[in-house]
C-alpha cells in the first residue's frame, strides 16, 4: 500500500513541474563542484543548491530554506552508485541526507534588522573531513571585477519519468561573466539589496533555471558568490548573486559562535 502511494506521488510530481531546465549552456562538471548540496524543502515547493564549507557547515540563499529543508551531499562525488548502494545497506550513508529545521538556520540581517538572501545551515551530524569543501575567500576580500569570468553550475534538465524524480542527473558546470547590475537584477522583494552586497554576470546563451538558487559561484577556484536569482516560469539570462566578501566576516563569527 505505501509503495503504490510513492509511485502516485512521484508520478504526480513528475507531471504536474518536476519537469525544468536546469543551468543552461553548461556542460557537465565531472568531477567539479564536489562539493555541492541538493536542498529541498520537506514541503514540495522548493529545490535549491548549496555548498559545504567545511564538516559541519552549508552556505546558500536564505530564501532556500526557512523551514524544514532536506540536504543530500554527496551527490557530485567521485563514487560509483554501486558503492553509495553498498553504504546505505551497512547505514554508514545516514548523514549524507539530513533533514534540518530552522534553528540550525542562519540568515544575514543588518544592523537595521532587514533581511539578506544568505544563509548558513548547521548540520545536524558533522560530515568526514574526506568529502570535498569550497573554499573561502580571504577576510578583507574585494569582488570580482566587471569583466571577470566566474564559474556557476547547477542540474540538468529532468525528464518526466519516476527515475529522473528519484536520482538528479549530472551537474552542469558554465562560465559567464561579471557584469553591471540592472535596476531589476536584486533578490526577491523580501530581502535587501546593494551596490556590495550584490553582483550580477551575464553570457550570451548562459542562463541559470529553477532550483539553480543557493548553488556557488566560483572565482579563480574560490566561493565568491550565491546564486540568489530565483525564476520560476523562465530562466535568468542575467544571474544575481550574494557577493561572498561583503558577508565574510559575518559568516566566520556565525559558525565560531554556533560551534
Amino acid at each position: 500500500m505505501k509503495l503504490s502511494a510513492l509511485i502516485l506521488l512521484l508520478l504526480a510530481a513528475a507531471a504536474s513541474g518536476d519537469i525544468e531546465k536546469r543551468v543552461v549552456g553548461g556542460k557537465p562538471c565531472k568531477t567539479d563542484r564536489q562539493y555541492h548540496v541538493q536542498i529541498d524543502s520537506i514541503q514540495p515547493g522548493k529545490s535549491c543548491g548549496g555548498s559545504l564549507l567545511n564538516t559541519r557547515w552549508v552556505i546558500t540563499a536564505s530564501h532556500c530554506a526557512e523551514q524544514a529543508v532536506k540536504l543530500k551531499l554527496g551527490l557530485n562525488n567521485d563514487v560509483s552508485i554501486f558503492t553509495k548502494f553498498g553504504s546505505w545497506m551497512k547505514g554508514k550513508s545516514k548523514k549524507l541526507e539530513q533533514v534540518i529545521k530552522t534553528e540550525k538556520q542562519f540568515s544575514y540581517k543588518d544592523e537595521e534588522g532587514n533581511a539578506h538572501d544568505i544563509m548558513l545551515i548547521k548540520l545536524g551530524e558533522d560530515m568526514s573531513a574526506k568529502l570535498p569543501t569550497i573554499k573561502l575567500p580571504p577576510t578583507g576580500c574585494t569582488k570580482p571585477e566587471i569583466g571577470q569570468q566566474v564559474e556557476i553550475g547547477g542540474w540538468e534538465a529532468k525528464k518526466a519519468d519516476i527515475l529522473s524524480s528519484i536520482l538528479p542527473k549530472s551537474l552542469k558546470c558554465a562560465s559567464t561573466d561579471i557584469s553591471t547590475c540592472g535596476e531589476n537584477d536584486k533578490p526577491g522583494d523580501k530581502y535587501i539589496s546593494n551596490e556590495e552586497s550584490t553582483m550580477c554576470a551575464a553570457r550570451p546563451g548562459v542562463e541559470t533555471c529553477f532550483g539553480d538558487a543557493g548553488s556557488a559561484v566560483e572565482y579563480n577556484n574560490v566561493l565568491h558568490g550565491i546564486v540568489v536569482s530565483n525564476p520560476v516560469d523562465k530562466c535568468a539570462s542575467t544571474i544575481v548573486m550574494a557577493n561572498i566578501c561583503h558577508y565574510r566576516e559575518w559568516i566566520e563569527k556565525t559558525m565560531r559562535e554556533n560551534t
